[in-house]
């Protein structure tokens, strides 16, 4: 009996120490969490059969070190949650190494290729996918201008507004606007002091104005009275392309004294861009960076929960599989719910202590020799005994 209870303690103990290998190895890996070998005891018929494996734990809840990689598609869960993938075989992979990139085919894949779930345009959970083409000039269809128009000033000596005459107004502003063909237009607005705390404003396109001025009113405080809403400015139709027309907003226009200062001027709209970088955004979002200076989204990254971390199956390529002990799988958005927000430019490393695990591997090493002492004991005394006989 003793013979058997060594031997089933030996291989309990080789069962611990792959554990211990196991983690050891995996040290370096980016979103390990390390693994603990328990043991049970064994009866028959209530008596003693030694010891075996009876589960194994993972240490799920205890998250590893951050370290900081300033790449953009790198990201690490602050918190619960695993990031999703789907294999070539189309099983979901839940995993915390966030180390993702693009394919030749715009599909965001992990390190291992898996492609990643999130959020599209549809709203519906599945593959994320950026384009890898160009996108098309957008006109501009709004310009908000906010500054302070001078109480100081005085009505201009030339009455008769000229934009090539300084005499014949106060103050300007430039603004840069696109047409449906994405070409770049330059409008000035020329502000010149009328009656009172009267603003005349006339606009000149490309050099060439298009006499329609516009007229701000003021209270005695300098707070903008007129206009309430949105002006339409008709700038005509650039040769080739659509009409084009701007809503102005002069919201938080004032007329105080002391200088003209702006405090916005911003209008929409944009050229043609090509695809220039895709990085992630703090909230999930897949962001794809054009050379025309525009960042439009691509979708959200999903984050899955579990009532039961500990039930998730391991497999190959740092990832886990959810198992009946897990339950279904909560999606979610980064930082909604129970799922930690994102790190970015960062990754979530092994959380092996390897101290414990090196004081481990000399604790198994001592119980290893223990059994086989009990091993080589046993087998003497029945040797002596043999030689009685």
């Amino acid at each position: 009996m003793s013979f058997n209870i060594a031997l089933a303690g030996i291989n309990a103990i080789n069962g611990q120490l792959n554990q211990i290998s196991n983690n050891i190895a995996n040290s370096g890996t980016f979103g390990f969490k390390s693994g603990r070998a328990n043991f049970a005891a064994s009866y028959i018929n209530a008596m003693p059969s030694g010891v075996s494996i009876g589960s194994t734990s993972q240490s799920m809840d205890i998250a590893g070190g951050f370290l900081p990689t300033g790449r953009g598609m790198d990201a690490a869960i602050q918190g619960r949650g695993f990031f999703v993938t789907r294999d070539t075989d189309g099983s979901m992979v839940f995993s915390r190494a966030g180390v993702f990139g693009t394919d030749a085919n715009g599909n965001v894949v992990d390190f291992m290729g898996r492609r990643v779930q999130g959020y599209g345009e549809t709203g519906a959970l599945g593959d994320l996918k950026v384009p890898t083409g160009s996108i098309p000039a957008q006109a501009s269809g709004e310009l908000a201008y906010a500054g302070n128009m001078s109480a100081d000033w005085d009505p201009p000596a030339n009455m008769v507004f000229n934009p090539d005459d300084p005499s014949s107004y106060n103050g300007m502003s430039v603004t840069t606007v696109y047409d449906s063909l994405g070409r770049e237009h330059t409008v000035t607005q020329y502000f010149v002091k009328g009656r009172g705390n009267e603003m005349d404003v006339h606009y000149v396109m490309d050099g060439q104005d298009l006499g329609k001025p516009a007229t701000l009113t003021f209270d005695d405080h300098g707070k903008l009275v007129s206009p309430t809403s949105n002006m339409d400015l008709d700038l005509g139709t650039p040769a080739g392309a659509a009409p084009l027309t701007l809503a102005i907003s002069y919201e938080g226009t004032t007329m105080f004294a002391g200088d003209q200062t702006t405090s916005k001027n911003r209008a929409d709209g944009y050229r043609p861009g090509n695809v220039q970088g895709v990085s992630l955004a703090e909230d999930g979002t897949i962001e794809v960076q054009y050379d025309n200076g525009k960042k439009l989204p691509a979708g959200r990254i999903a984050i899955a929960t579990f009532q039961n971390e500990d039930g998730l199956v391991p497999v190959g390529g740092t990832g886990w599989q959810a198992s009946a002990a897990t339950g279904e799988p909560l999606f979610g958005m980064p930082g909604a719910g129970s799922a930690g927000k994102l790190a970015v430019g960062a990754i979530e490393q092994s959380n092996v202590d390897m101290t414990a695990e090196l004081v481990n591997l000399m604790g198994a090493q001592q119980n290893y020799q223990a059994n086989s002492k009990v091993l080589s004991t046993e087998n003497e005394m029945m040797r002596t005994l043999m030689q009685a006989l």
